[in-house]
Formats: C-alpha cells, structure tokens, sequence
C-alpha cells in the first residue's frame, strides 16, 4: 500500500478533490457543483450542508478509484470570506452560508466609513469597509436568526469561514480552528499580533468568542472522525484560503512575483516584506504562516470576473463560454463597447459595492461579436487595475504575471491579459493549483516530500503568452475603459443622491463621496 495526499479546493460553484501520490503524482480527481442562491438582489448565499456533501462525495469518489493508497495528510483550501453560524452540540448550520459576494451587510457597514474607524480597520486588518468581508454578516447573522444572539452568549454557536465549518464536520465537531489565511480575512482578526481582537468586534457587534481557534496554515488540524465518511484518522496538515494556497502552489515566495486567479471572481496577490496600508485601494493580507514564519502579502479582489463571461453568454443567448470566445474571436476589437461588470459592485482597488453593470459605446455598427470581445476585456481591464495599484503600492515595475483558475484555460483570453499589462502571461497547466497548495503544504508537513521536490513534482510545465506591441491600441483600450469606469461610479453617485433626496440631500452626497475616495 502507498502513501498520498487528498487535497480538497472548496469554491464558490463547486468543490474539487485531488489525489496526489508519493510520486507527485494527481492519481484520481473529482468535482461536484454547488449552488449559489440569490433571495434578494444583492444577497448571494449557499447552504453549508450542501458543502459538506460536495466535500464527502468528491473525496469519496477520489478514495473509492484509488483504494490502495493510505492518505498520509489532508488538506483544503476554500472560497474565502464566505461564513455561518453552526450549533456547537449538533453541528447544525443556524443559517445559511453567506458568500462572499453577497452585499447584505452593506447597510450595516454605512455608519462605519469614517476616518477613525476606517483607519483603524487599516491598520490592525488591513482591510477596507466593504460587505465583502464577515465580520458585518456575521453580526447580521447572528440578529436575524432568531435566539442566535442568546444562543451565541450562553457558549453554543460557532462562527467561522468554510475551512473551519469543514474541518469541524471532518473531525466530528472535535476542532473549531481556522489558519491565519482566512482568519486574516474576517476583520476581526489583529494582522499583527496573531489573535483575535476585541475593539474589532465591537465596532462589528461580532463576538469573537464565537470564532474558531486561529492557528498557522501548516498546523496539526486534528484527525478525521469516523463519522465525516473519509478515512478514520488522517491527519489534516494544511488548512489556506484558496487564493492563497494558489500563490503557494505557484511557487512564490518572495517578494516580487504577481499570480491572479481567475475564477468566479479574481484575486491578484503579491508577497510584501512587512505589512504595509495601501494607498491605491489593496488589501495587506496573510499570505499564509508555515514553517514557524508568517508571510504577508497585498491583494486586490475583483467581485465579478469569470462569471462576467457567463453571464455575458447568457445575454447573448450563447451555449457557454466557448461560443462566446468564438463569437468574439471574429472581430479584431470590440469596436469601442466596454462592458463593466460591476454585477456586485466593483471590488479592488475602486471599492464601489453601490456600482451597477453597465454596457456602454454602442453604435448602430455594433454586433454581438463586440459584445463578447468586450465581456473577455473587461476580464483582463480588471486585472490590470489591480496590477496597476500594485506597482504602485511597491513602487517598482512588476514583471510577468502567473494566472490560474478556471477562465485562464481560455487562451484568448490570456493573449489579451498578456496584451493589457504588456507583460508576459504564464499560466500554470494545472487547473486546480489552488488545490495543490493545500496539497503540497500538507505532504510537507508530514514529510511526504520537501518543498523543493514537491514543487518539482506537483506544479509541472506553464504556458506563456507574450504582449502584442500595439501600444497604441492598448492605449486607446485603457483610456476607453477608464470612461465606462467613470461612468459607472457616477452613476453609483446619482443613484446615492436620489435615495437622499429631498430631506437629506447632503447627507447622502456627502457618503457617496466619501465612499469613492
């Protein structure tokens, strides 16, 4: 019998199983989807006991096609961000899952965008007000699922982010802990001194004896119990949020090198030396913490990236994806129409979550192929924003950018990222590296393999695709982009004037303002 490793990649639309031998070798994988539900415009959640299965019944397919192999460690990576309130006895969800991209809590956050509450958020989290993060859906949840509040006081809730909702399942309700990755997302969390932080939960009306135990990426999760339905007794060694491990499954560790990966939403992420506060609207993040260190790194996360192409399929009437590149790849640009999917609001480094979608330049010329080109541009203009702010965050030039993810398997899209930055694109040929991050920090934590080797084995050969030199259509592209960009935000604007009007005009003017600085 042989050794190997089940790496688990929980996402937002589906959750993907790999099992990985001692050779560094994917020897079987799975996926099963999940769904996203939208009760009201703007809310987005899931339900935690449909993860879970999706987790069982990926892992078991994987197990069940390799039966030989004896799991030497687990780990998992998860959709960030995302959180519920589970009962501490039964392991019931109290309510649903509420995703990261749901704007829910957006009311709840108006009254903290000021400089002193804004400041201080910056600097123990390094994090902006945006509904995008838990703490605000987490006080949400807990006052409006009834004697949730009562509940939580008296010591039987549990709050926490995906990986934790998962390894409680998976070791039987013995381990309430979540890695410094995801806790580092919760804004309640002090970047700094490693814990949780009080003064943050009461700006959130979020207790934080209610949330899990926070400890390294690389620690000792516990063990699986008989009851999860996965093997008694292997030992869950790594525990990342997903962009995370992907910048680990990557390779990167230092300074200096850029990975984005382009799911249903994207994530740029970059290694810092030290924690900074970003003045171009970036997040400072951790990375992960292994090896007794903690990295640090800046991100700008993008609310609707590959899901724009999809729902930009679903206007046009298209089958898929493809049909939609196709559809664009027949003409040369999209003459002049710019999508900007701002579907939930705009994310990093703009932070508009009152900006609605728009399609703008169009012309009695205009065909649906412009559309479509648009819909992969708006993509790569996104990414490009956050590259942009990153350069400047660091005042030094980025080199190349490393893409994984689902929308980077499409290679027109690459060519017009790599065509954007003006940079080279390298786009790993392994789709699930968030997956492998989780993977390889395990198998090292259990001696399975050294980082050098499991680097070598796991991450394989990358594609690259290098800039066209046509500066001036590049140029003329960004400057386009820029517009439809400003024309979104006003009318965010507008919209924040109309709701004030007429009793507190200025009232209402004046947080607009303020949320666009």
């Amino acid at each position: 019998m042989t050794t190997g490793v089940l790496a688990i990649d929980q996402g937002t639309t589906n959750t993907k199983a790999l099992l990985i031998d001692a050779a560094g070798t994917i020897v079987a994988r799975a996926s099963r989807p999940i769904a996203v539900t939208h009760p009201r415009p703007g809310w987005a959640e899931q339900s935690g006991e449909a993860i879970w299965r999706s987790v069982q019944e990926a892992a078991g397919e994987c197990l069940e096609a390799r039966p030989e192999i004896k799991l030497a460690a687990i780990g998992v990576s998860n959709q960030r961000e995302s959180v519920l309130l589970w009962d501490r006895a039964t392991g019931e969800p109290l309510g649903p899952c509420v995703i990261w991209q749901c704007r829910r809590s957006a009311e709840r956050l108006a009254p903290l965008r000021r400089p002193e509450i804004e400041n201080v958020l910056a600097a123990k989290t390094g994090l902006g007000v945006d509904p995008l993060f838990p703490a605000a859906k987490i006080a949400w949840l807990l006052d409006e699922i009834p004697d949730a509040r009562a509940a939580a006081k008296a010591g039987r809730v549990c709050a926490g982010t995906v990986d934790s909702w998962l390894l409680f399942k998976l070791t039987g309700g013995e381990r309430h802990a979540t890695d410094f990755s995801n806790a580092s997302r919760t804004q309640l969390f002090d970047i700094h001194r490693l814990r949780w932080d009080a003064e943050l939960g009461e700006i959130f009306d979020a207790p934080i004896a209610i949330m899990p135990e926070a400890a390294p990426s690389d620690n000792s999760f516990g063990v699986t119990a008989a009851a999860s339905g996965l093997p008694q007794g292997a030992p869950i060694r790594a525990m990342m949020g997903d962009s995370h491990a992907a910048l680990y499954g990557h390779g990167v560790r230092a300074p200096g090198a850029v990975k984005a990966t382009y799911g249903t939403g994207s994530s740029l992420m970059t290694l810092i030396e030290r924690p900074v506060v970003s003045r171009n609207g970036l997040s400072t993040t951790i990375a992960w913490g292994a090896g007794g260190a903690v990295a640090y790194a800046l991100e700008g996360n993008i609310s609707v990236s590959g899901q724009a192409v999809a729902f930009a399929s679903m206007l046009l009437g298209l089958n898929d994806e493809t049909a939609l590149t196709r559809l664009a790849q027949t003409v040369e640009t999209s003459g002049g129409v710019y999508f900007v999917p701002a579907l939930a609001g705009l994310g990093a480094p703009h932070w508009r979550d009152d900006a609605r979608g728009l399609i703008t330049g169009m012309s009695l010329s205009t065909k649906p192929a412009h559309i479509a080109r648009a819909a992969l541009e708006a993509v790569a203009l996104q990414i490009y924003d956050v590259f942009a702010a990153m350069e400047a965050d660091r005042g030094a030039e980025l080199s190349a950018l490393s893409a994984d993810g689902g929308a980077s398997r499409n290679d027109v899209l690459m060519q017009i990222q790599a065509d954007v930055l003006q940079r080279p694109v390298r786009r790993s040929r392994i789709a699930e590296l968030s997956a492998i991050g989780a993977g390889l920090m395990a198998g090292i934590g259990v001696g399975l393999w050294s980082e050098e080797q499991g680097l070598s084995r796991l991450t394989g050969e990358a594609d690259i695709f290098t800039p066209d030199a046509d500066r001036d259509g590049r140029r003329r592209l960004i400057s386009g982009w820029r517009a439809a960009l400003d024309q979104a935000i006003a009318g965010a604007r507008r919209r924040a004037e109309h709701e004030s009007f007429p009793s507190s005009r200025g009232v209402g003017a004046a947080s607009a303002s303020a949320r666009s600085n």
